[in-house]
């Protein structure tokens, strides 16, 4: 009889501490993003972190090329309210030095640290301090044996290379230990994440990498992520935008928050306008939408174009606004509550934000 495969999807991945913040074994899926910043730069880096805590950001990478970075990362730590994981590439020195300063997660390639003893010395620093170790394999440097194997840049070829790293680690006594596959082709990535959800037993950080600018890499980051989370696949995730690393977390909240992984935040819906509209609604649905997020409420608010359809059309929000020629409706539920000045729309749905609930 054959032995019956369970996907590892993540109510039953291992359990996972990074720093004061748990993933795996149906925890919360988290969100991450990455600073821009020069590590070594300690303001800016930490002014960027705190930006994106506010943001929603609930764990923080930084690179790592040298040893001025490393140190910086105790600094860093001092100063913000998240755990800060570590980007290795190449020099296993950095990597130590980052686990002595602090670092709450290590992402190494275990194919490009610097031979096997430098591992060992990497997961020993690691092991001391149980401190996990995320495995990262990303499609532009498959080796070429996986290429040769498959022909190509393939699911199977990009599996087999991250269950080979892992091995590697847990080789040297240790299984503290996430796995990350990134890929900027969307399906082929989804196909990946399938697979290994079937192959292995750890928690899985998600992500399409290089996913473009701001328009572009939401497209394929909410069509790739959606994908793979609605699968009951993935642990942690990072959209990876060409932009500002707080719109990231904006992205991920919202995609979360869609699939039903996430609550709480104000959702803001708004009509795609039509030549019925005679308000700016596209610079109003945006004010909202930035106004919205100093507030947390677990509700939906609509923004809507037009003052004759605009309730009824959007009567499963809370609360909402509809515009006319001049004129505009604060509504609840779709009930009309107050008639008002197009200039008055903002500030009465900020006193409606306001009063929510009390």
């Amino acid at each position: 009889m054959n032995d019956i495969i369970i996907p590892m999807f993540r109510d039953n991945t291992k359990k996972v501490h990074i720093g004061d913040r748990v993933i795996g074994g149906g925890s919360p899926v988290l969100i991450q993003s990455m600073c821009n910043t020069r590590t070594d730069d300690v303001e800016a880096t930490v002014r960027q972190i705190l930006s994106l805590e506010e943001a929603g950001c609930e764990i923080i990478r930084c690179t790592v090329p040298d040893r001025a970075a490393a140190e910086a990362i105790r600094e860093i730590k001092k100063r913000i309210h998240i755990p800060l994981v570590a980007d290795i590439h190449f020099d296993y020195r950095m990597a130590l030095a980052a686990v002595e300063n602090g670092a709450d997660k290590i992402r190494i390639n275990p194919g490009n640290i610097g031979g096997e003893e430098n591992l060992k010395k990497v997961v020993a620093a690691c092991k001391e301090r149980e401190i996990p170790i995320r495995v990262g394999v990303n499609s532009g440097s498959l080796e070429k044996k996986y290429l040769e194997k498959y022909g190509a840049v393939t699911p199977e070829g990009l599996v087999e290379s991250a269950l080979e790293k892992t091995r590697l680690i847990e080789e040297n006594g240790y299984d503290n230990i996430v796995i990350s596959i990134k890929s900027s082709n969307v399906l082929l990535c989804v196909d990946a994440y399938s697979l290994i959800a079937d192959r292995s037993a750890y928690p899985l950080h998600v992500g399409i990498t290089e996913a473009g600018t701001v328009v572009s890499g939401n497209i394929k980051s909410s069509i790739g992520l959606g994908l793979i989370l609605s699968r009951g696949i993935g642990d942690t995730v990072r959209v990876s935008l060409t932009g500002d690393p707080v719109e990231e977390v904006r992205s991920a909240k919202i995609i979360l928050r869609t699939l039903g992984l996430r609550k709480g935040g104000v959702e803001v819906v708004s009509c795609p306008t039509c030549g019925r509209t005679r308000i700016d609604l596209i610079g109003l649905a945006n004010r909202v939408e930035k106004m919205v997020m100093n507030y947390d409420l677990d509700i939906k608010v609509a923004v809507m174009g037009c003052a004759v359809n605009g309730p009824g059309e959007a009567k499963e929000a809370d609360i909402g606004i509809a515009g006319g020629d001049g004129e505009g409706l604060l509504f609840r539920k779709g009930e009309i509550i107050k008639k008002l000045k197009e200039d008055e729309l903002l500030n009465a749905l900020k006193a409606e934000l306001e009063s929510y609930g009390k």
